[in-house]
């Protein structure tokens, strides 16, 4: 029972983590496009590249998560 807890704890790690970058890119995107939005270009290539990294770690700790689950019984 306590591998079961300990693995729903990482798995909600596993999505609150990306939640949390998503959030603070985004803030970051938006206050860098007010202070200069001409530079609306680089900022979006960067933030981009930030979200598709924070999905993909994401997705690999999930399948990890959800590999992990699958032998505890």
């Amino acid at each position: 029972m306590s591998r079961n807890i300990s693995l729903v704890i990482i798995f909600t790690l596993c999505v609150l983590g990306p939640c949390a970058v998503f959030a603070v890119s985004g803030f970051a995107s938006i206050t860098a496009l007010g202070r200069n939005p001409s530079s609306a270009p680089k900022i979006f290539t960067a933030l981009v590249v930030v979200l598709v990294a924070a999905q993909a770690i994401s997705l690999i700790a999930m399948l990890i998560v959800f590999q992990l689950f699958s032998t505890a019984n």
